[in-house]
């Protein structure tokens, strides 16, 4: 009891001496919201003030409770916080913004960079590792099918291994990555990820930035694909910046995770990725613990790992069996709705696949069904979000995921003391 009366009062103390920013409305809309990352546009509002340091309180009743919130800053600034939590449709709920002189929030999700890998844990629970230095195929395997920049292990909460790399039937799966295949430049074949072909590959380049905070921690890191066939050295023909964040939904029990990928192509004559099965965004080799008996597919269109290969969708839940204490884990997949031809077209592998034994195979394929040209000169993104599960996620909440994701709730600024 005087534990709580003593939080409580250094609470009352330190809203005694904060300045009051902005009051901020977050309105669910006609759809219910869980866990939802939100953000607010601060650039008409005095952020950069020496003093202080900004704080949020959610207004709950006559009380003001703690919200861990991060500024984002560059071209424009936005302050990001999970609107925690289901908020029904229809529900609005209201925060205050403050400035204070005190110490900065915990940070959940940290950073860590290993020998060859840049690991990302909540709370020192692993949620993924970063590959950046050259993985080498095992011994007696054609060197070519080395490569570097790619995302394994993927862990769920309860620590089971999700993705697979180097796998007997495909060595050149690689856990959770951009599988572009089939291209053209300047009319002549291009493949960087059928890798034993030699025609290409992808690299990592180096990190852009790191990152750390009370709401989200991540990294961007360069990833340079390259042209064998060219004339002279090999060249890049894609520059990729890949954008990886996990953020503090502050449960422990759910991972979420952006990955957002932006292609660019230093080419004056251009590439063109060609429409086929596989080439995209992002692709997943599942763990070899799955197959056609214990594992499930669900898309929002309603499809299952029968029907889900080549339609299209704004989500899908891939699932399986696992020995974690709710015996299922899985990752449900979002894509925006600002990416090419979404809802997207899917390859998901049949259950005869390798010699029947039905492997899982996922991939968001936003050239499946037609060509997309990248000119010089511009940026082309592409953007996903995963929850990462123990047990079960229903179609009712995956839909609530991605409405958070690609219709956010709207936040409408007050200002001081409304």
């Amino acid at each position: 009891m005087k534990r709580t009366l003593t939080i409580t009062l250094l609470l009352v103390a330190l809203q005694i001496s904060a300045q009051e920013i902005a009051s901020l409305n977050v309105s669910a809309g006609d759809v219910g919201r869980l866990d939802c990352p939100v953000c607010v546009n601060l650039d008409q509002i005095n952020h950069n003030e020496d003093s202080g340091s900004l704080l949020l309180f959610e207004v709950v009743g006559n009380k003001q409770v703690p919200v861990p919130c991060q500024l984002e800053t560059g071209h424009s600034t936005r302050l990001w916080f999970i609107l925690a939590g289901e908020t029904a449709k229809g529900e609005s709920r209201r925060f205050v913004l403050l400035r204070q002189e005190g110490n900065p929030a915990s940070t959940p999700v940290r950073l860590h960079k290993k020998h060859q890998s840049l690991n990302l844990s909540y709370q020192d629970h692993p949620v993924l590792d970063y590959q950046f230095e050259t993985m080498y195929p095992p011994e007696g395997v054609p060197v070519l099918f080395k490569r570097s920049g790619f995302i394994h292990p993927l862990w769920s909460p309860d620590g089971q291994v999700l993705s697979r790399i180097q796998a007997p039937d495909h060595y050149h799966h690689y856990g959770i990555w951009g599988p572009w295949t089939k291209t053209h430049i300047n009319g002549r074949e291009v493949d960087f990820w059928n890798l034993m072909k030699g025609e290409g590959t992808v690299r990592f380049s180096g990190f852009l930035s790191e990152i750390e905070g009370p709401v989200y921690s991540g990294f961007k890191a360069l990833q340079e694909h390259i042209d064998f066939g060219g004339r002279g050295e090999d060249r890049v023909a894609m520059n990729e910046v890949l954008d990886v964040r996990a953020w503090n939904v502050g449960k422990g029990d759910a991972w979420l995770i952006d990955y957002t990928t932006t292609l660019n192509t230093p080419l004056d004559s251009g590439i063109m990725l060609d429409a086929y099965r596989y080439g995209g965004g992002i692709g997943y080799r599942a763990t070899g613990d799955w197959h056609k008996d214990n594992c499930t597919v669900l898309t929002s269109e309603g499809k299952d790992r029968l029907t889900a290969d080549g339609s299209k969708a704004k989500w899908c839940i891939v699932e399986g069996a696992s020995v974690s204490e709710k015996g299922r884990s899985g990752i449900l997949f979002m894509g925006h709705t600002s990416n090419r031809d979404f809802p997207e077209p899917m390859r998901v592998w049949p259950v005869d696949q390798n010699r029947g034994r039905g492997d899982m195979y996922f991939e968001f394929c936003p050239i499946r069904h037609k060509d997309w040209k990248l000119d010089e000169g511009r940026d082309y993104t592409l953007k996903y979000r995963l929850l990462v599960f123990d047990g079960n996620v229903s179609a009712e909440e995956a839909e609530m995921y991605w409405q958070g994701f690609a219709n956010p709730p709207r936040v409408e600024i007050l200002g001081p003391d409304k």
